[in-house]
């Protein structure tokens, strides 16, 4: 199985030059693609990150967008070219969808499990209140599944991506997510942006934690 290279472009956190926010974004590089998974809230701050890591929009191949709040789709017109696919939850406003879809090759609305490539596979749309998707990566370890902040719920997400096989990894915004003790047979854990308990998941899991921050660079 080929490697996957995921690096944190946008996050609550960042390290050296780069700037933090609030708000979540990260290119997955596998099967020969470039995925962007959410944009960040300020399309500015997503641009100079992205300066600073060589990082250049048009070699994006598709962005995915796990849902519609502003902090995930803040910075989507700086990195909007005209041969990028968008894949997005089908319950984004239609209004949106029409927006999106005058800048970029193609708009393709989640609802179930599916494919992006080979390695990369979405959830489909999970959720009542706040639906929303999230990617799941196939890597030499196991399943890695790839959040933005896990509104269903983590223990739905991760349920829901063992439809392509055992949980290696988690990586993302948990949110509010406190049932701690589920996450004891996951051997990486990389909290991101939104979530709230993580200093008690670092304590829990020391072993098993990896830091994320704009600039962190996750080899699977």
């Amino acid at each position: 199985m080929k490697k996957v290279k995921l690096r944190i472009i946008y996050d609550n956190e960042a390290k050296g030059s780069l700037k933090s926010d609030w708000g979540f974004s990260c290119m997955i590089e596998a099967d020969n693609k470039k995925i962007l998974f959410d944009t960040g809230a300020s399309g500015d701050i997503l641009a100079y990150n992205m300066k600073q890591l060589e990082l250049k929009r048009e070699t994006i191949d598709v962005i995915a967008l796990s849902h519609e709040h502003w902090d995930h789709i803040g910075g989507l017109d700086a990195v909007s070219h005209p041969e990028v696919e968008v894949y997005l939850p089908g319950s984004f406003s239609s209004e949106l969808k029409k927006r999106i879809t005058k800048q970029v090759a193609k708009v393709i609305e989640v609802s179930g499990p599916g494919d992006i490539t080979p390695s990369v596979h979405t959830t489909g749309e999970l959720g009542l209140m706040t639906k929303e998707q999230s990617l799941v990566l196939e890597t030499e370890g196991g399943v890695v599944v790839l959040t933005g902040c896990a509104h269903p719920g983590l223990k739905k997400i991760v349920d829901a991506a063992t439809y392509f096989g055992d949980v290696y990894g988690v990586i993302g915004g948990f949110h509010g997510f406190d049932k701690l003790k589920l996450l004891r047979e996951i051997k990486m854990i990389v909290p991101c942006h939104c979530t709230e308990h993580k200093k008690e998941i670092m304590a829990m899991y020391p072993e098993n934690v990896v830091w994320c921050g704009a600039g962190a660079v996750i080899e699977l």
